[in-house]
């Protein structure tokens, strides 16, 4: 790993009836994140759909392509012109007669590296209805931030997700969402906890925009491993237009520092009376 490194990050609303536009706005977000430096590059959850749960199967279904596909390959290509890792967030993933929600890392030479499908399935806006629940818990290989955990919304709510990723190497984990404002408090509370109990940068990435109790709050944040949040993107009241964050951070240095300060929480545990 690199002993810093920049991470950059892209919030907006998605348009739920136009999936050219959202496209658009991802290519032009890497083309601006990579002019600031960004080396790692995280979209939202199903960006290129949008999230209305009201209308969520049209949606998605309107949006849905194989991978690879038309849109992975714009991806890729952008991708490989900024030199950047891209976690392009997720988007409805066709394979077969299945609808997957799926997270794409992608890597500075354009490859696909990895995917997750989301696992955790949220039942109170009718996710299972639509999607195939994912099967695994998904960790890359990176030659830039060692192995990375992914996870979408709802997988990373559960602390069980969170200690399975920490198992299998991840000291970077990006989570990609679409969170709602009726939710803000799980933001605050679970994602500061998983980054402190298992030693870990957690890289949380929301949507932001719409109205009611569907409107998605924003802010974004990357969180070290002490809990602490280090950057934050606006929340709802002040971001309308897609907003761009770049953070710089000590990678190395702050997991180093878990290691010495925080270990006993992930190395004294007691799986055997669990």
């Amino acid at each position: 790993m690199p002993a810093t490194t920049t991470i950059g990050i892209a919030q907006w609303h998605a348009d739920t009836d136009d999936p050219a536009r959202n496209l658009e706005t991802a290519l032009w977000a890497i083309d601006e994140l990579a002019d600031r430096g960004s080396e790692l590059i995280v979209f939202p959850e199903l960006w290129a759909s949008g999230y209305d749960s009201a209308r969520l199967g049209p949606c998605v279904k309107g949006a849905a392509e194989p991978l690879p596909g038309r849109r992975s390959e714009a991806l890729a290509a952008a991708a490989r012109r900024a030199s950047a890792w891209l976690v392009a967030g997720s988007v409805p993933e066709l394979d077969g007669e299945s609808l997957y929600n799926t997270a794409v890392v992608y890597g500075p030479d354009g490859t696909i590296r990895g995917k997750h499908r989301k696992a955790h399935l949220y039942r109170p806006t009718a996710e299972h209805e639509v999607f195939t629940a994912g099967d695994q818990v998904t960790v890359v290989a990176t030659e830039n931030f060692g192995p990375l955990g992914l996870a979408i919304c709802f997988d990373g709510d559960h602390p069980a997700y969170a200690r399975a990723l920490r198992d299998r190497g991840a000291r970077v984990v990006v989570m990609v969402a679409a969170y709602e404002v009726g939710a803000e408090h799980w933001w605050d509370l679970l994602y500061p906890a998983h980054a402190l109990s298992n030693g870990q940068w957690w890289v949380t990435v929301n949507q932001c925009g719409g109205s009611g109790s569907g409107a998605m709050f924003g802010r974004s944040r990357v969180i070290a491993p002490d809990g602490r949040v280090v950057a934050e993107a606006p929340g709802l009241d002040t971001a309308s237009e897609p907003h761009l964050m770049t953070c710089e951070i000590d990678l190395e240095g702050e997991l180093r520092r878990a290691d010495r300060e925080s270990a006993v929480l992930w190395t004294d545990d007691r799986r055997d009376i669990y």
